[in-house]
């Protein structure tokens, strides 16, 4: 299921973390510090360091704008959130096809997070720069995702996707995985789809007794299915 999430960040936010990301002494690194051994091998880019205070300042915004987001909260169902990182692309820069590692040991802590979801939110006018799109791969075929700064897409780990080179401008955007309470894509489509049905219905026939059939129908299928 891949779904975009609009306004995750409001403009205040989005120049607060370019401020801050556009400074001078930005610690940017290549960004195959964070990649596996398949992703190494096709990706071209810069990062923030992930265990500088800068990544973990500006990732605690992004996580305290998450935990608010009602739609993330739908389409995702949130256990544990990788510490958001952040990536730029200029001038000829790209990142070939991968499937993103299955696993990752969420630093600091000892423990692991079983990535479930990819998250790319974009901090970058769409029309700052030329390329850049993000082009993931499903049973329908390609899709490709440019989205406007503060708009974030999810989709599935699982995907082969990648993005294309950059021809023109700074693509910018912080990057993340999620471990959802259910793991497997297809039900949590099937409760995106439902929970969107309720609160559509809810806004038009409030009163109905089906809707407390349908919410616990809803509770009841994600008590079956989460992974917690």
């Amino acid at each position: 299921m891949l779904v975009q999430i609009p306004r995750v960040l409001t403009a205040e936010q989005i120049q607060f973390v370019r401020t801050r990301l556009d400074a001078a002494d930005a610690p940017w690194v290549d960004g195959r510090a964070t990649a596996g051994h398949q992703g190494a091998r096709v990706k071209h880019n810069q990062q923030i360091a992930e265990s500088s205070p800068l990544a973990a300042e500006l990732g605690d915004l992004i996580l305290a704008a998450l935990e608010r987001h009602p739609l993330f909260i739908s389409a995702v169902l949130p256990l544990r959130v990788y510490p958001p990182l952040f990536n730029r692309y200029d001038g000829g820069m790209q990142f070939g096809s991968h499937v993103d590692g299955s696993v990752r040991l969420l630093p600091g802590s000892g423990h692991k997070i079983r990535t479930d979801v990819s998250a790319t939110l974009f901090l970058a006018a769409a029309e700052s720069y030329d390329g850049g799109e993000l082009l993931i791969e499903d049973t329908y075929g390609a899709h490709a995702v440019k989205l406007g700064a503060g708009d974030m897409v999810v989709y599935p780990a699982s995907s082969l996707h990648r993005v294309a080179p950059v021809t023109r401008g700074t693509r910018v955007a912080s990057f993340f995985w999620v471990q959802s309470m259910v793991r497997d894509d297809a039900q949590r489509t099937l409760l995106y789809d439902l929970d969107r049905s309720i609160q559509a219905l809810n806004q038009q026939h409030a009163a109905h007794p089906a809707l407390v059939e349908l919410t616990g129908v809803y509770h009841n299928l994600l008590r079956m299915w989460a992974d917690i």
